[in-house]
């Protein structure tokens, strides 16, 4: 649910910020008022491109900012981990959108930055927008059988479908990969066999090539290093070596120590400094007979770096990337092993997961065939409601030549406003009014089911007025008995039945036009005077009359 928004410099409005209420809110004004802002706004939140003319005159950047509660976010926190973005805090989930005039736009979700498309995806799970100028999910094919599934809760039907039918694909895309495979030749098999046992003959690990490298360096070096060895041992325990000196330096200090007993500490420390120098000198002396290597052992080495460093120039200088050579190598040998006999058996899977297919594709037919009659039907009775006397509505499913994604049929949603003219697919319907009603009509039958939580509309009530008016309403207040409704409406019947409502209003006195928006269901007069405004004189006394039994009407 929407609980609060906040815009800045968008358009002519400067600065509002507007707590929501759940059910059915109207948002009305006179023409031209700039109603359109407060839905260009949530426009903005749910992820649709914008320019920079919407920005206020004189203003350096346009901000929205919403906050909308969830009680049940274990979805909607899947999709934000699927975007890496934030999960909600205590339900709430909070977008930003600025759009600077002379940097880049920054949009945000619970903290952390977002794309575009990422608030096109979270909108998908937030609000529906229904109206001219507007993405209207009801024109397009996917949009109708996305409808009819959800009437018919077809979820699991068609989880099951699309799992058996994606098995179905990758093994065919399996078996045309193979098929097009190029045939080695017995040189390249050959060739391909001699690398693979230079890979296998070495231990490739990351700690066992280091140790390699290693040990290869110091044969190579062996020589210098038994040379600079040596040179050391013999600075500290040949003649005129350190540790002769160091031994008659010890003797003194302990005299000295004899002499005044507070030198002890000196003479022991330079007793420790000899110990050590009596430890580096084995230890370089060891150092230097240690690389004796054997004329075996030495050529084995050399050997096993020669083909280490071969497989670097061909197949690249990690170890990880030679390893996944070798995997590469290994599973174009097999496939060359029996890739009439892999052929075989990939037909006859494939054979077996297009039964499967199309067995679950009867199925989910099945399913869609039953729904499109209740659907049709239910939907046509509400649709006379809305002031179409004689109108036909139907569903119809459209035969595929094969199974697709979605089932081996499409869906289409054909209408006829009037008696005698032959349903046509909703997209040729010329009036934004008729869609808007009819959309109005399913969403009415969809809304215990339809699970996205804000519904806006936008000239759901075009063309109509008076009776059909006050049941358009009727039908936006049962709607948002299981849904938020923000609805953009003329119609004071419509308005009457909303239980919040919001006043949009452009100021002209002054040097440049200011639109404002205010909540005015909190009073009783200022709510009764916009609706005998929208009677047509808001002074007039039975306008007000009327405009209260209205109001009284909706309870």
């Amino acid at each position: 649910m929407l609980q609060s928004l906040r815009i800045r410099n968008l358009a002519l409005l400067h600065e509002v910020e507007l707590d929501f209420e759940a059910g059915f809110t109207a948002v009305t004004g006179e023409t031209g008022a700039g109603k359109s802002i407060l839905l260009g706004a949530l426009s903005l939140l749910a992820g649709a491109r914008a320019d920079k003319t919407i920005i206020r005159q004189g203003a350096d950047a346009c901000e929205v900012e919403a906050a909308l509660f969830f009680a049940d976010t274990r979805r909607l926190d899947m999709v934000l981990a699927n975007l890496s973005l934030p999960a909600c805090d205590d339900g709430v989930l909070i977008i930003k959108r600025s759009l600077p005039r002379e940097k880049a736009p920054k949009l945000s979700v619970n903290g952390g930055l977002a794309t575009l498309s990422a608030l096109q995806e979270l909108g998908a799970q937030w609000i529906d927008f229904h109206g001219p100028g507007e993405p209207r999910r009801l024109l397009k094919e996917n949009g109708q059988r996305e409808l009819l599934d959800l009437f018919a809760r077809n979820s699991g039907v068609l989880e099951q479908y699309q799992a058996r039918y994606g098995l179905w694909r990758d093994l065919i895309a399996e078996r045309e990969r193979l098929a097009g495979a190029d045939k080695l030749s017995p040189d390249q098999i050959e060739f391909l066999k001699l690398q693979l046992a230079k890979i296998d003959a070495l231990e490739l690990t990351e700690e066992a090539i280091g140790a390699l490298e290693r040990d290869f360096q110091r044969q190579q070096s062996a020589q210098e290093i038994v040379q600079l060895a040596a040179r050391l041992s013999h600075g500290l325990s040949g003649e005129e070596g350190l540790l002769g000196q160091l031994s008659a330096l010890l003797r003194d200090a302990r005299q000295l120590e004899a002499f005044d007993a507070s030198s002890k500490p000196l003479a022991d420390r330079l007793q420790s400094a000899s110990l050590e120098l009596g430890d580096l000198d084995a230890e370089f002396s060891s150092l230097a007979t240690s690389l004796n290597f054997d004329p075996e052992q030495a050529e084995a080495l050399q050997t096993k770096m020669n083909a280490w460093l071969e497989l670097k120039r061909k197949h690249g200088a990690k170890v990880e990337t030679v390893v996944a050579a070798g995997y590469e190598m290994r599973r174009r040998l097999e496939l060359q092993g029996d890739v009439e006999g892999s052929l075989a058996r990939l037909d006859r899977e494939i054979a077996a997961a297009e039964k499967a297919v199309r067995q679950a594709a009867a199925e989910l037919r099945a399913t869609r065939e039953k729904a499109a009659q209740q659907l049709a039907k239910v939907a046509a009775r509400v649709i006379v409601q809305l002031g179409f006397k004689k109108a036909d509505f139907r569903v119809q499913l459209i035969p595929l030549p094969a199974p697709g994604p979605h089932g081996d049929g499409g869906v289409e949603f054909l209408f006829s406003p009037n008696v005698g003219e032959a349903p046509l697919p909703l997209h040729r319907i010329a009036s934004s009014g008729e869609l808007a009603r009819v959309m109005l009509g399913l969403k009415a039958v969809l809304a215990e089911i339809d699970d996205v939580p804000l519904l806006v509309f936008d000239e759901v009530d075009a063309n109509v007025g008076g009776e059909i008016g006050r049941i358009v309403g009727e039908k936006m207040a049962d709607i948002a008995e299981r849904h938020q409704v923000l609805c953009v409406t003329h119609l004071p019947q419509v308005a009457a039945q909303a239980a919040n409502h919001f006043l949009v209003t452009k100021d002209q006195s002054g040097d440049r036009a200011a639109v404002s928006i205010e909540s005015i269901h909190g009073s009783r007069k200022e709510r009764v005077g916009e609706l005998a405004r929208m009677l047509g004189d808001r002074s007039a006394k039975s306008a007000q009359a009327h405009a209260e039994e209205l109001l009284k009407l909706r309870g």
